[in-house]
C-alpha cells in the first residue's frame, strides 16, 4: 500500500506466512519525510508504531475470538 504525501509519501508492506498451522503477519512501514515533516519524524515514527501495535492486537483478538465460537 502506498500514499503520496502530504506530509510525506509512505509505503506499507504486509507479509503473511504459515507457521506451524498458524498464520504470522508482519507489517513494515517505510517513508522519507522531507521539509518540516523531517523534524517530526521521530515522533511520527513512534506514533505509527504505537497505532500499528494497537490495531494488530485488536485484529488478533477479533480473529481468535471468532475462531473460538
Amino acid at each position: 500500500m502506498r500514499t503520496q504525501g502530504p506530509p510525506f509519501s509512505m509505503e506499507t508492506t504486509y507479509t503473511w506466512e504459515d507457521e506451524n498451522g498458524a498464520t504470522r503477519m508482519a507489517l513494515r512501514n517505510r517513508g522519507t519525510p522531507t521539509g518540516f515533516s523531517a523534524w517530526l519524524a521521530p515522533l511520527m515514527s513512534f506514533m505509527v508504531e504505537r497505532a500499528n501495535k494497537k490495531d494488530l492486537a485488536l485484529l488478533k483478538r477479533r480473529l481468535e475470538g471468532s475462531a473460538q465460537r
